[in-house]
């Protein structure tokens, strides 16, 4: 409480209007100190704000209603590597330009709607180097719902991004997000549907041998990265590489819409690119190269496995084996891309397939229908393909009524359509065979495959 006292009055006693006259002195003394108090409590709140405003580290940007830079903190000078010289009182137009005029496009259109806008994963060019960002721009409004001005908050993410881009070289990337996010994964798995993809060079051991070891990595590392390319454009996920093999996943860690096609799609493009790059490696004296390619849809574990130390994010499961089966059946049927019967079967697009066994794989008692897609191929690697394809799938089904010789007609009808189609020789063959040694009553058409 603030007193004032008067005493000893000059002249005579106070009067009424003496005390008039202190009262309107003590409430201007009164106002003085309140205003003094609340501009100390301004002074304290705009250092309180400052030191929050410096301390933070988003880049933060404001602007007045006219378009001009009042504040910048630290973080915001570090960030444009400027002086607070070089941007407070810039209007936000003259100092982002050129590539990076997007900015400036976003203020206009926040303080136009007044509403608030984020960018994720923006770009900057800070002195001819590109940047990574999150942006927010929130229009600033007083509290008579004046526009005030813009905020700017900006966060580099370029080393998230790197460390990010370094993980999922080696990991998933949807795991590297994952790890990103809580610093953690736990051991476990869940059982999904999903298309399983094997791939694995032919003679790829007699390659080695004559290329040695520095020509056999620079081989894998660019037949790695064209057959990868295929796989994700078609949103399959890379499992692992095993030697020369590759191994790949459609439908986890995340679902994905009609994952056999796009399973099938890949196997595909993968071998038309690897045309692409025999032709290359032809030109340059090099020898081609072969793969084959086995396709199987089937639930699966999907989940991290391994043990707290060291683990993988993979699938296992009879799905798995299966797929990997095919993909070795392929030498056996002199064929590219074997899909299962249940692969088959999902596919809701049209593909230029031929059935060409019931298969029981080893290790298993259940036979397996095997399907031989041939659209890699052009008319010149393969002429009269659906000649072909009709004479052989007439030929398969008498083969299965054990009506040899007909079956051997149709076959060799395919081979006059193309005579370089082997897996109508293959069926000549086995009739002969089966011919002279009939099956069992009961025979279904499977055929036993002993090796892996």
């Amino acid at each position: 409480i603030g007193v004032t006292q008067a005493l000893n009055k000059r002249g005579g006693p106070f009067t009424i209007e003496d005390e008039a006259r202190l009262r309107a002195f003590t409430a201007q003394v009164s106002i003085a100190l309140e205003n003094a108090q609340l501009f100390n409590d301004v002074q304290n709140m705009r250092n309180y704000n400052e030191s929050v405003l410096q301390s933070m580290s988003s880049g933060v940007i404001t602007t007045n209603d006219e378009g001009k830079v009042v504040t910048c903190n630290v973080s915001g000078l570090k960030m444009f590597k400027v002086g607070a010289e070089e941007i407070i009182g810039k209007t936000i137009v003259d100092f982002f330009t050129g590539d990076n005029q997007w900015v400036a496009d976003l203020v206009k259109h926040v303080s136009e709607k007044q509403t608030a806008d984020v960018l994720m994963d923006a770009e900057l060019k800070v002195s001819e180097t590109k940047v990574s960002v999150n942006m927010t721009v929130l229009p600033l409004i007083g509290l008579k719902k004046e526009k005030l001005g813009t905020m700017l908050m900006i966060d580099d993410i370029s080393s998230e991004k790197r460390v990010k881009a370094t993980m999922a070289k080696y990991m998933d990337p949807y795991l590297a997000d994952q790890l990103l996010t809580s610093g953690e994964v736990n051991l476990g798995g869940q059982s999904v549907n999903a298309t399983v993809l094997f791939s694995d060079i032919r003679g790829f051991t007699t390659l080695t041998e004559e290329l040695g070891a520095q020509g056999t990595v620079s081989l894998l590392n660019e037949y790695f990265t064209l057959m990868v390319d295929c796989i994700q454009q078609q949103g399959g996920t890379l499992d692992k590489f095993i030697g020369d093999a590759i191994m790949a996943v459609f439908g986890t860690p995340l679902p994905l819409e009609n994952g056999e096609d796009k399973a099938v799609k890949a196997a595909i493009n993968m071998l038309r690119e690897l045309n692409e790059y025999n032709a290359r490696r032809h030109s340059d004296g090099k020898k081609p190269i072969d793969m084959g390619i086995g396709l199987n849809t089937d639930s699966v574990v999907s989940g991290n496995i391994g043990s707290p130390k060291r683990m993988d994010y993979t699938i296992i499961g009879d799905g798995v084996n299966l797929a990997s089966r095919l993909e070795s059946a392929c030498k056996q049927y002199a064929a590219r891309i074997l899909i299962s019967d249940s692969t088959y079967k999902a596919l809701k697009g049209t593909y230029r397939v031929r059935d060409i066994d019931r298969v029981v794989v080893k290790g298993k008692t259940e036979p397996a229908g095997v399907f031989e897609v041939l659209d890699y191929h052009t008319d010149q690697s393969f002429p009269n393909l659906m000649d072909v394809v009709n004479y052989f799938n007439e030929g398969i089904k008498l083969y299965r009524q054990q009506r040899w010789d007909d079956a051997v007609t149709r076959f060799r009808r395919a081979l006059e359509a193309n005579p370089s189609d082997r897996l109508s020789s293959i069926y000549i063959e086995r009739c002969g065979i089966m011919k002279e040694n009939p099956p069992e009553d009961g025979w279904n058409g499977v055929w036993v495959l002993e090796s892996k």
